[in-house]
């Protein structure tokens, strides 16, 4: 018997109801990176986002994986290696990027959101090379194969919306010509936020937000303007980790986005307590007010 309240259910629901009521026909970009990966959590984002669709909100789920592939790298006798914050990628480390991206982590997703959907599957795994859902360009030559999103087929991933449909995007993009590309998982996730002008972008992570001192959990910045967040991003106190989150999620309200979210993605469903209620769990990002 659970020890909840009848009352304390009740207003948990009645509390949500404003939220399903703005949010239901609204699209909703979801972020899950590598490190915040995890069996039984992940469980809870698939119950997080077959609710949400059940009450309108459309999800699209968009996947990262660098400590999988890390994994896999050393597994196989090659060392990772990084510039900036992004990963070297020759010829056989895109080969692996692809195999753990697309072949596991994607599949593994997709099969726990259906398996919490029972008899109705619901989820679908797309590689953003799949049909040239993530147009993409070279970075950078010293970089190797990775690649910068330069336009997102959003028609694709609505089409799947309008099915009923959960899309589940690995972000492996390609250039006209077909030669795929590593794309950072943060700024894909934007950029098709930004094509599907999306109400909400929400970055799941290993951290609960931006912090006001990185060594301390408990001094959380829970709002920031558009113009608040850009004169963050060169502060001292934030860490290296953050900061490409932090630039995605600026660029996401600049383009359109109704806002941005860093929520702890090692909190069970964590991403309805964001979407659905006052206090929310992590932090949020909106354009300045007029």
């Amino acid at each position: 018997m659970s020890s909840r309240s009848p009352a304390l259910i009740a207003e948990v629901l009645v509390e949500a109801l404003p939220y399903i009521q703005r949010f239901a026909g609204k699209s909703v970009v979801v972020k899950l990176g590598g490190a915040a990966i995890d069996k039984e959590l992940d469980r809870a984002l698939a119950q997080d986002v077959l609710l949400l669709r059940s009450v309108g909100v459309r999800c699209v789920l968009v996947h990262g994986g660098g400590p999988q592939v890390d994994a896999m790298m050393k597994k196989l006798g090659k060392k990772p290696e990084f510039r900036d914050g992004l990963r070297v990628t020759d010829e056989e480390t895109l080969d692996i990027v692809r195999t753990v991206l697309v072949g596991k982590v994607n599949r593994d997703l997709v099969s726990t959101i259906n398996r919490e959907a029972g008899d109705e599957p619901v989820a679908v795994g797309v590689a953003g090379e799949d049909g040239g859902l993530l147009v993409t360009t070279p970075r950078d030559a010293a970089l190797g194969f990775v690649g910068d999103v330069t336009h997102v087929r959003a028609e694709r991933l609505i089409g799947l919306l309008n099915q009923g449909l959960a899309p589940v995007v690995s972000t492996v993009g390609a250039d006209p010509a077909g030669q795929p590309y590593n794309i950072n998982a943060d700024e894909a996730a934007m950029a098709i936020a930004v094509a599907m002008r999306a109400e909400k972008i929400v970055y799941l992570t290993a951290a609960p937000g931006l912090l006001e001192d990185p060594a301390d959990e408990g001094s959380l910045v829970t709002h920031l303007t558009l113009s608040e967040l850009r004169d963050r991003i060169s502060h001292e106190s934030v860490s290296k980790g953050m900061i490409p989150k932090l630039r995605a999620c600026a660029d996401a309200v600049e383009g359109g986005v109704g806002s941005a979210h860093i929520i702890d993605g090692r909190v069970p469903h964590a991403l309805l307590i964001e979407v659905l209620t006052d206090k929310g769990i992590g932090t949020m990002v909106q354009k300045d007010a007029a």
